[in-house]
C-alpha cells in the first residue's frame, strides 16, 4: 500500500479553468433539468425523488472533476457551484422578469370546493394528497376550501372558504 503524500491530497490535477468551466456547464444543465422535471420534485422529496438526486450528484460529480482526486479541484468546482447559485439568485432578484421566467407559477388544483382535475394530472397531485394536505391544515372538509394551490416551492397552500351564515332568515 502507498502513502499519499499531502502534497497529492492539494495538488491540482486539472487546469482551474477548465475546472470553472466544468462546474459552470454541470450546474446550468442540472438547473434547467430540475426546472422541466417540476417543481414537485423539489417541494416534497419521497424515496424516489432523494435517489434521482443522489444519483445525479453522483453522476456529475465526474463531470466536474474530470476524474480528479484532488481536494483542491473537488473544493474549486464546489465553489464555483455555490458561486452560481448566488449568482443566478441575486440575478433573479435584481431582475424580476428573469424570476418569472425561471420560477414556476402557481398551479390550482382545488377551487370553490371543486378539485381542478386537469391541473392535478399535469401535476401529479392526488386526491389523497390534497386531502393529506388539508389535515395538517387543520381543515376538515373539501368544502372549506375556497382555493387550494401548488405554490412554486411544490408546496400546497389552502384559503378558507367564507364561512355561509346559517341562522334563521
Amino acid at each position: 500500500m502507498q502513502a499519499m503524500g499531502w502534497s497529492t491530497v492539494f495538488a491540482v490535477e486539472i487546469p482551474v479553468m477548465e475546472s470553472v468551466l466544468r462546474g459552470t456547464v454541470v450546474y446550468f444543465v442540472l438547473f434547467i433539468l430540475l426546472r422541466l422535471a417540476g417543481r414537485r420534485e423539489l417541494g416534497s422529496l419521497g424515496v424516489a425523488d432523494l435517489l434521482i438526486l443522489l444519483l445525479i450528484a453522483d453522476a456529475s460529480g465526474n463531470a466536474m472533476t474530470g476524474g480528479s482526486n484532488s481536494l483542491t479541484d473537488g473544493l474549486l468546482v464546489a465553489a464555483t457551484i455555490v458561486g452560481w447559485g448566488f449568482v443566478v439568485d441575486w440575478l433573479m432578484y435584481q431582475f424580476p422578469a428573469l424570476n418569472k421566467l425561471v420560477t414556476p407559477r402557481k398551479v390550482c388544483v382545488v377551487r370553490d370546493g371543486q378539485y381542478q382535475w386537469r391541473n392535478m394530472r399535469r401535476e401529479f397531485v392526488t386526491r389523497d394528497e390534497i386531502l393529506s394536505e388539508m389535515r395538517l391544515a387543520g381543515i376538515k372538509s373539501l368544502d372549506e376550501v375556497c382555493a387550494a394551490y401548488i405554490e412554486p416551492n411544490g408546496k400546497l397552500s389552502f384559503l378558507k372558504a367564507e364561512p355561509t351564515e346559517t341562522g334563521p332568515g
